[in-house]
């Protein structure tokens, strides 16, 4: 719980910050991600005022906790607890951690604006989702935990828009925007880029990420036996479909 997130002997959100660098480091060993970059983010709101380090964290304020910049290039996403960086919410300003922040906080800030209640912001470069992206096509969703168990209906890749960019980070924001509730659990292609996940939950986050990268392979395999003539049409759950595509 958040108002036990501090005492003389441990770190602001100390736990949070633990759970995120193993996560992290999890989504570089199972390949979600490349050494060309990758950053997660949680919204963290205490319930009591504390002080650390000459610092007065509010209760009822919005904080991040964040992966540094450079964590795959430099760190492998190897991370210790003070290296995941705790952020103002409001100003972007670091308050406490070992690094410095990524330049693609915008993209994560634009993110928390379009929908209160996204509460995780995670990006990465994950191998197969990078190919649907880097072709500018939503992708297929086929299988029975990315449409059924988890409902994240169309995933839709966004048009270009550069790296780091504010063009990008509005996009995001406006996109999220349209999606309303649905915001709160979704996953977006970012053309040539990598996927965005927005969720209430940094584990719930991880699993999209990872059943979206094992659809994405499946999707395309069904591509080619479309276009060779094998089947005529996506296949999903005993039918044919049009894996949201027309959505």
């Amino acid at each position: 719980m958040l108002n036990d997130c501090i005492t003389k002997e441990r770190l602001p959100f100390e736990d949070q910050r633990r759970d995120l660098a193993q996560v992290a480091r999890e989504m570089f060993t199972r390949k979600m991600t490349n050494v060309a970059g990758g950053n997660i983010s949680v919204k963290l709101t205490p319930k009591e005022n504390f002080s650390y380090d000459g610092y007065d964290y509010k209760a009822g304020k919005d904080y991040l906790i964040m992966t540094p910049t450079f964590m795959s290039e430099a760190w492998y996403a190897n991370l210790s607890v003070s290296q995941i960086l705790v952020i103002d919410l409001d100003t972007g300003e670091k308050i406490a951690g070992e690094g410095r922040v990524t330049r693609e906080i915008n993209m994560h800030e634009e993110a928390y604006k379009a929908n209160s209640q996204i509460r995780v912001v995670y990006h990465s470069h994950a191998k197969n989702s990078m190919f649907w992206a880097t072709i500018g096509q939503d992708m297929p969703n086929l299988t029975e935990v990315t449409s059924v168990n988890v409902p994240l209906g169309k995933i839709k890749c966004l048009p270009y828009r550069e790296a780091c960019t504010k063009e990008l980070a509005d996009l995001v924001h406006d996109e999220l925007l349209k999606l309303g509730d649905k915001a709160k659990q979704n996953i977006f292609l970012l053309n040539s880029h990598g996927v965005l996940i927005t969720d209430t939950d940094l584990h719930a986050a991880t699993e999209v990420l990872e059943t979206v990268e094992w659809n994405a392979e499946i999707a395309y395999k069904q591509a080619i036996f479309k276009k060779i003539g094998l089947i005529d049409g996506y296949k999903s759950c005993g039918k044919t479909t049009t894996g949201f595509l027309d959505d």
